[in-house]
């Protein structure tokens, strides 16, 4: 008798089998946790053993046979996938899903606007955002639940390609009564004296600071956060200064105060805004047509207006 089983339950099984939770998994696939559990529930019934042993308050853990059937349900899901991506190959269509990751740090300055533009142009695109830091985009395109993510050309790991969109040269962001405000630029070593407000992301941090250390100086972090309006907030509250590549559309704070994006001078180097896509990913209709989108959308005018300087004209891909 055929076993009956569908592409989306072994999706389910995969994000369960990942988070350890039928809550996180729902939160991840988007997806009720009921449905979810219904459906590992019909793969334990289909295939006649157990998947996952339930741990009352400590979630789900995968059993011997379930890691192997997660690591199998990959495979099979990434199979798929290429079926898919050979369809609209031969037909010239971009369709099917696209999951997209972006760093946090400017995730609400690019991307929607890029996504708005390329889903009214191929709208039979399932387009998903993830917001992230450096270290989960990279592990998401390893595991493939990213397709293709925007990021900095920061500690990019062999097996990822980067292909490179827009340069972005670092600013002090400050209050604008600050003792440094009316100055046309400002070093770092100027800055170090000030306390600092560090936008603490993985791999994000150290750039920052390595312009501190490529001036020969030691900035004096008085605060760290995770998240870009709440260094904005604290920034235009007076309690320090900041750094960051992107200069948002608006010179002010979340809550009303104004800021001062002053470029940075001295031994200071620009990071790259870029795609990383992992191994394989050329093969995706889907992908390549995003990728062609960026570098389309990306010109001169639009870069001018979020602060960026493109790389060149675009190229082919």
């Amino acid at each position: 008798m055929p076993l009956r089983f569908t592409l989306r339950q072994l999706e389910y099984l995969v994000a369960v089998g990942e988070c350890g939770s039928i809550a996180l998994a729902s939160d991840k696939v988007n997806v009720s946790s009921p449905s979810i559990s219904a459906a590992i529930t019909q793969l334990e019934q289909e295939f006649g053993l157990p998947l996952f042993v339930r741990k009352h308050a400590h979630g789900l853990s995968l059993t011997q046979g379930g890691k192997q059937f997660v690591e199998q349900a990959k495979v099979v899901l990434a199979q798929a996938a290429r079926l898919n991506d050979l369809a609209n190959s031969i037909t010239g269509k971009v369709r099917g899903p696209l999951n997209v990751g972006c760093l946090l740090t400017f995730a609400q300055v690019v991307l929607p606007q890029l996504r708005r533009s390329f889903v009214d142009m191929n709208p039979e695109v399932d387009f998903h955002q993830f917001e992230r830091n450096q270290t989960e985009i990279f592990e998401g395109l390893r595991n493939a639940s990213l397709d293709i993510a925007l990021s900095y050309d920061l500690n990019i790991p062999p097996d990822l390609e980067f292909v490179a969109l827009a340069s972005l040269p670092p600013y002090a962001v400050i209050h604008d009564t600050h003792e440094l405000a009316h100055l046309p630029a400002v070093s770092p070593g100027e800055l170090a004296e000030y306390p600092m407000i560090l936008l603490d992301l993985p791999i994000s941090a150290d750039y920052f600071l390595s312009l501190f250390t490529a001036s020969g100086v030691k900035p004096r972090i008085a605060e760290r956060t995770r998240d870009m309006a709440v260094m904005q907030s604290l920034v235009g509250q007076g309690f320090g200064y900041s750094i960051a590549n992107i200069r948002p559309w608006s010179d002010h704070s979340p809550d009303g105060r104004r800021l001062r994006y002053i470029p940075l001078t001295g031994p200071v180097r620009p990071m790259r805004l870029g795609l990383l896509l992992s191994e394989g990913a050329r093969a995706s209709q889907t992908v390549r047509a995003f990728v062609d989108h960026c570098r389309s959308q990306l010109t001169p005018e639009i870069a001018q207006g979020l602060r960026l300087r493109v790389d060149g004209p675009p190229r082919d891909f």
